[in-house]
C-alpha cells in the first residue's frame, strides 16, 4: 500500500501565524516552495499561505506585507492528511476539496507536503488525468 508518507515531499516547514508576509515570502524563496502551512501558537495547522495569497490578497490590495501576518491571511478550514493514509485517501481529499497542496501530519506534527509535482511523480497517467479533471475542471 502506497501511503501519503511515501509520496510526500519531506522537510516541510510551518510559518507561525504571527510572522509577517514578507518573512513568509523570504522563507518560500529559501525553501523553493509556493506554499507554507500556517501554525498557531501550539504548532497546530490553522491555514495554508500561498505565494498567490501574498501577491493578490496583500500586495495587489495595497497592503504592506511587512505589516500583515500569515494568520490574518488564513481562511477557512485547513485540510490535511495523516502520513499513514492510503494514496486513494490522499486523492479523495484533494479532489473533494479541489486543493493542489496537502500538508501531511504525523502525531500532530507537520512531516511533509504533497503537491501536484509529487502526484505527477508517483501516479499513473489515468490517476493523474482523473485528478486534474476533478481539481481543475470544477475551478
Amino acid at each position: 500500500m502506497t501511503t501519503a508518507a511515501d509520496i510526500m515531499h519531506s522537510g516541510a516547514r510551518w510559518i507561525p501565524a504571527h510572522e509577517t508576509l514578507d518573512r513568509a515570502a523570504q522563507l518560500m524563496r529559501e525553501l523553493n516552495v509556493g506554499a507554507l502551512p500556517i501554525s498557531d501558537e501550539n504548532e497546530r495547522l490553522c491555514g495554508i499561505l500561498t505565494d498567490r495569497d501574498i501577491v493578490v490578497g496583500c500586495v495587489a490590495m495595497g497592503h504592506d506585507p511587512a505589516k500583515v501576518t500569515a494568520g490574518e491571511m488564513a481562511k477557512g478550514t485547513p485540510r490535511w492528511i495523516d502520513a499513514g493514509a492510503d494514496i486513494a485517501e490522499v486523492l479523495h481529499e484533494m479532489q473533494d476539496h479541489q486543493i493542489r497542496r496537502l500538508p501531511v501530519i504525523k502525531d500532530k506534527k507537520l512531516v511533509g507536503m504533497i503537491s501536484e509535482a509529487d502526484l505527477a511523480m508517483h501516479l499513473n497517467d489515468d490517476q493523474i488525468a482523473a485528478w486534474v479533471e476533478s481539481v481543475y475542471a470544477k475551478s
